[in-house]
């Protein structure tokens, strides 16, 4: 009887909770340190507490260590992939002519809103906040660098546009996932999600213009520096306009539905015709030529070496090796996930959290600290989206509340703030594409900031909240429920 598996409680699931954020908190905000340690550490104290405490067979652990990892594989590839890209696009002159490009009609003074609305409008169109941070984003990080403007305001601005897009397209996964686990139809949700994310992107615009008008930069079209980066970008790339077929070729792609794998794929492809076409400058004196240059950029990525720091250091990066960071801190962090899942700890954090929403205000700000946690414990927004969904769902229904209303909070919460935790998967993207720590960027997301807020102080004033009776037709899957209560 003694190997029965047990029911965790509350405190024995907060155990190795509580022991990871103090081994992150210590290692990254004391020693400036990485989170892989503490994660890995982290996992073998759940492991140890889901078997020794709870009698979980060890094949079930290790069976949600590796699961946990498996739901973020599709990432990972995406990774790899988004690695070789940044390479071969340096290398081929496909981002130095967006940054040339970029400096030559930008202005410090509205750059942070003019970056904010640009990846706003690409990732409304193609739906996925990673392609436009890896293409777009990435540019506008080099254009901001040259600028003389913090690389955190900048990545800000960058994540800020992208989750705009990535939340209200159709054909975001995570806009399609939430209204379905809520029990709402896509559009329905789509324009519920108006009135928390239009004011949120209004308020980020405005503090972006304040921004951009108070804060000095040193970058201006008078400067010797600027002329020197434009010179420098010049005279070492052949900055030919076809090379804006590469990212036009991925934005199409995946404007045309296409997965985000085989779209990033295709522009890898792209940047290597461009390389060899538009750079045999580049092939002087290289072993293998071309084709040396080529297979360079895509493990190593590219190395500047103008002797210009400025331009040096901006364009030195990308290649497979660059993404391999990234990648062990997610397959380490979801092995932690993987381990609070299969154990049961997770779900019962999150029910000891539904016992305290006694009212929709408290209801909708549950939801929404529990996407956060999900997001910071789970490493995955997807998971965020799916366990508290599906564990909220019939207290929304006893309400009496639409599920429009949960799916909004689902989004305004796990989508936004996936971003803003530097070992979850889209806080370890968004960090490795632009190449600043997610506690830089995370003062200047206001986008990603403000949204929940909105949401919370709806969900207390009644503001947007409807009930089921309001629009029922929309209502998908409605569970027979008894004794609801208003």
């Amino acid at each position: 009887m003694s190997d029965i598996p047990r029911k965790p409680t509350l405190a024995i699931s907060l155990v190795p909770v509580i022991l990871l954020i103090v081994m992150l908190f210590y290692t990254i905000a004391i020693l400036d340190g990485s989170g892989h340690i503490p994660l890995i550490f982290g996992a073998i104290i759940a492991a140890a507490i889901a078997g020794w405490v709870l009698k979980m067979p060890y094949k079930d652990i290790l069976a949600g260590m590796t699961q946990g990892i498996e739901t973020a594989l599709p990432a990972i590839l995406i990774l790899v992939i988004v690695g070789l890209l940044i390479g071969v696009w340096i290398a081929s002159g496909v981002v130095p002519i967006m940054i040339y490009y970029g400096l030559k009609i930008l202005a410090p003074g509205y750059f942070l809103v003019a970056t904010a609305l640009i990846c706003a409008l690409i990732s409304l169109a193609t739906g996925s906040s990673w392609s436009t941070a890896a293409t777009v984003g990435l540019a506008m990080m080099g254009v901001g660098q040259a600028l003389g403007i913090n690389p955190g305001m900048t990545a800000g601005a960058v994540i800020s546009g992208s989750y705009f897009g990535d939340k209200m397209s159709p054909l975001s996964d995570t806009t399609n996932l939430a209204p379905a686990v809520a029990g709402t139809t896509l559009f329905t949700h789509i324009r519920h999600m108006v009135y928390t994310t239009l004011p949120a992107l209004i308020i980020a615009l405005i503090l972006y213009t304040i921004i951009g008008l108070l804060t000095p930069t040193s970058g201006s079209v008078e400067t010797a520096e600027y002329t020197q980066m434009l010179t420098t970008l010049k005279s070492s790339f052949n900055l030919s306009p076809w090379l804006l077929l590469a990212p036009a070729a991925v934005l199409w792609l995946v404007w045309k539905k296409t997965p985000a794998l085989p779209a990033l794929i295709i522009g890898v492809l792209v940047g290597a015709v461009l390389l060899l076409l538009f750079q045999r400058q580049s092939f002087t004196g290289q072993p293998g030529g071309g084709i040396g240059a080529l297979l360079n950029s895509l493990y190593s990525g590219y190395e500047s070496t103008t002797g210009v720091t400025a331009v040096d250091e901006l364009l030195t990066r990308g290649g497979l090796i660059y993404m391999l960071d990234t990648i062990a801190l997610i397959i380490v962090a979801l092995a932690f996930g993987g381990i609070m899942e299969a154990s049961g700890m997770l779900e019962a954090i999150a029910a000891a959290v539904l016992k305290l929403a006694r009212s929709t205000g408290t209801l909708i700000t549950a939801t929404i600290v529990s996407c956060f946690a999900m997001n910071a414990l789970a490493s995955d927004q997807y998971l965020a989206i799916i366990v508290p969904g599906r564990m909220y769902r019939n207290a929304f229904f006893r309400r009496g509340l639409h599920p429009k209303n949960l799916s909004r909070a689902l989004e305004d919460s796990a989508t936004l703030t996936s971003s803003l935790i530097p070992w979850n998967t889209c806080g370890a993207y968004m960090s490795g594409v632009l190449g600043v720590s997610a506690f830089t960027y995370l003062p200047f997301a206001f986008l990603n900031l403000f949204s929940p807020l909105i949401s919370i102080f709806y969900g207390f004033t009644g503001i947007t909240i409807q009930k089921l009776e309001d629009d029922p037709e929309t209502v998908v899957g409605a569970p027979e429920l008894t004794g609801r209560t208003e």
